[in-house]
């Protein structure tokens, strides 16, 4: 029995239906599954049936019939409230249900829920992803997990339809630590390449030039062949769409003051990382919040 033919015995629901969780969603149908979905915006219950989605009015009706839920939310604190509250997954979903977070939160919340799933006898994995909007589109995400074998092994013929790379990170929490590892290096490789390109520009060297010798030389990174932050050399990076997020600043600062929790109370020395949560602030405070994060090469050009 192949992947897809094993999701289509479950029931599934979806909380959070945004920039990512409405492609993701969106895949799962296209895929033949049913959905059921809730999200607190009229417009993206609107598209989730205008799809072939069910939408509910609730948390509590997602959560009832549902085999297996998904929850795609902002933060910690949300999480916790749909897990945890009176009318919540925890309170009113069949014993057994498999609970999939591909929020990216703080470790320590995410342990935390991974607990109180066990104690009411729920399976959950923690599955933050990488890939941006682009990636939930295509279906060509990276899911980090975090949790026991069979919460795993039940969830992936369910991740297989919405990525490409599903990789089990170890135990519960571990999905988050690896999400907020990759997007600190992410930030601070950014910034490496952006701050090539600007002495580039200053020592009069093409853009064209250095990138096709560094896309094949040692300072090759997704950064730069995938994500260039400069116009031109690859097509479908943000650059050569006046900077429209692909993967906002306001997410990236989110990730990175993460991050920058968890080293301080892992008591590891994060300097670079530290760095780059510091410069991200203070290009988002200039009113680039919802700028791709590739953009900070605008602001590194003109600091002083």
């Amino acid at each position: 029995m192949t992947s897809a033919e094993q999701a289509m015995e479950f029931k599934l629901g979806f909380i959070g239906l945004g920039n990512m969780g409405g492609p993701m969603a969106s895949n799962l149908i296209k895929a033949g599954h049913a959905v059921t979905g809730f999200d607190l915006q009229a417009q993206n219950l609107a598209i989730l049936t205008a799809q072939g989605g069910k939408k509910a009015n609730d948390v509590g009706n997602v959560a009832r019939d549902a085999d297996v839920i998904i929850l795609m939310l902002p933060a910690g604190e949300f999480v916790r409230d749909v897990l945890c509250g009176k009318e919540g997954v925890f309170a009113v979903a069949k014993p057994g249900t498999l609970i999939i977070d591909c929020s990216t939160i703080d470790v320590a919340t995410a342990r935390e829920m991974a607990r109180e799933a066990e104690k009411h006898g729920f399976l959950m994995l923690d599955a933050p992803v990488s890939g941006g909007v682009m990636g939930a589109q295509a279906g060509s995400l990276t899911f980090m997990c975090g949790g026991d074998q069979k919460a795993f092994a039940t969830a992936k013929p369910v991740l297989e339809i919405m990525g490409a790379n599903i990789i089990h990170a170890g135990g519960p929490g571990n999905g988050q630590a690896a999400k907020l590892c990759n997007n600190m290096l992410l930030a601070i490789s950014m910034i490496g390449v952006s701050e090539a390109f600007n002495l580039a520009d200053a020592l009069g060297l093409e853009r064209q030039k250095l990138f096709d010798i560094s896309s094949t030389a040692s300072g090759q990174c997704w950064s730069l062949n995938t994500y260039c932050p400069v116009p031109g050399p690859v097509p479908a990076s943000p650059a050569n769409n006046d900077y429209k997020p692909g993967f906002s600043v306001a997410m990236m600062l989110k990730d990175l003051k993460l991050a920058q929790e968890a080293a301080r109370k892992s008591d590891a020395n994060t300097p670079l990382g530290q760095h780059a949560r510091d410069l991200y602030q203070a290009f988002e405070e200039l009113g680039n919040s919802e700028v791709d994060f590739s953009g900070i090469i605008k602001f590194l050009r003109t600091k002083k």
